[in-house]
């Protein structure tokens, strides 16, 4: 027998067992560098972008939430504005001042109002939960449309909270252990670049965004996802296997209720007056939970970064259209008034459904992810 050393044979990972850190350090960089554009952009956009920008977050946090409850959770609901309209009341009623006489306010403080909007909303929402639970589909969709003309008429009636439609009423301006996000207190620049109104309000929102959607994140991929999922895919199979379906749908209407809530106060916030809608039509109106429909269904039903990119284009398209008229001269000319921002955003996202129920139901996040799929081979297959 020889004495020299017979040399194993080298190991070769199988094709499919090749770490994926890669990827994953990939992905990590993109994010960092993505959350560096937005904290930098306040420095070089003018205030009616970043005004625009703010609009668009408003529309990712509710859509963030009515994701969860429709594409997770599997209920339909179209009160989406009627929660609007609650955590804006919310908020403006528990931040107002006490001396007012035409209307009521509670005197806390800004950033526990906020809270307490988020809370009262989820209240209502576990408060619609019983019959949530009892209806499925478009039954529970029409049942949740109700909400949105109760909404109408409490904000038409209950003036000592909204103010009524004809005046309104003004909220309190945000403010953080006493940092003020409007346009007094303390000046504060970055880089040569005062922090003004527009610009702290674009950090305001910026932050709500990512707390919200890390959250939702971290429910999605939880136990609390998996619950979901389970009783929208099979209520009895998930009652086999320990879950409470009642609880499971409570707590998703709850959780969607909180997300519109926290919109409602923003949308207040950026508007800077409550003012309840005249018709059914409006701010709080069947065409606001439309809009919010229509985001999650462009984006993919149950996927949280879809539901911003949604949120992207059928709140975003209205507000870059808008600015970019003033420049070009659309919608200004004779006849121009038969079109306008709104009403060819409405065509353009409508379209969209269309073709995402045509041609990819699970929306541009299934686009996203078949993408990803395709890169991730390639790399693999590289190495």
């Amino acid at each position: 027998m020889s004495e020299t050393a017979v040399k194993p044979p080298e190991i070769v990972p199988a094709q499919g067992s090749l770490p994926k850190r890669p990827s994953r350090w990939l992905r990590m960089v993109a994010w960092i560098a993505l959350l560096v554009v937005l904290l930098a952009l306040p420095l070089y956009l003018d205030a009616a972008w970043l005004k625009a920008g703010q609009y668009m977050m408003i529309g990712a946090v509710g859509a963030i939430g009515l994701t969860l409850l429709v594409g997770q959770a599997g209920q339909l609901s179209l009160a989406h504005a009627f929660f609007l309209l609650a955590g804006a009341t919310s908020y403006t009623v528990l931040a107002g001042p006490t001396g007012d006489a035409r209307v009521t306010g509670l005197g806390l403080t800004p950033e526990l109002a906020l809270i307490g909007a988020v809370v009262i909303s989820a209240a209502l929402g576990l408060a619609f939960a019983p019959v949530a639970g009892r209806l499925r589909g478009i039954y529970l969709g029409v049942a949740s449309l109700s909400l949105v003309f109760l909404g109408l008429y409490l904000g038409q009636s209950a003036e000592k909270l909204t103010g009524g439609t004809s005046t309104g009423r003004a909220p309190a301006q945000f403010s953080l252990f006493g940092f003020p996000f409007g346009n007094g207190g303390p000046q504060v620049e970055i880089l040569g670049v005062p922090l003004r109104q527009a610009e702290r309000g674009w950090y305001l929102f910026l932050a709500l965004t990512i707390i919200a959607f890390v959250v939702a994140t971290g429910a999605v991929k939880g136990r609390v996802g998996r619950s979901w999922r389970a009783v929208r895919d099979n209520e009895a199979a998930a009652s086999v296997m320990g879950v409470s379906v009642t609880r499971a749908k409570a707590g998703a209407f709850a959780v969607s209720s909180a997300y519109a809530g926290l919109a409602g106060a923003m949308t207040v916030l950026w508007f800077d007056i409550l003012k309840p809608d005249e018709s059914e039509y409006g701010t709080y109106g069947i065409n606001t939970s439309i809009a919010f429909l229509a985001m999650v269904i462009i984006g993919g039903l149950g996927s949280v970064p879809g539901a911003v990119v949604g949120a992207l284009i059928v709140n975003g398209l209205p507000q870059i259209l808008s600015l970019y008229s003033a420049d070009l001269g659309w919608f200004t000319g004779t006849g121009g008034g038969a079109l306008s921002p709104i009403l060819i955003s409405s065509f353009v996202y409508g379209a969209a459904i269309i073709l995402v129920v045509l041609f990819e139901p699970g929306g541009l996040a299934a686009i996203g992810r078949r993408i990803t799929a395709r890169t991730t081979t390639k790399e693999e297959q590289e190495r």
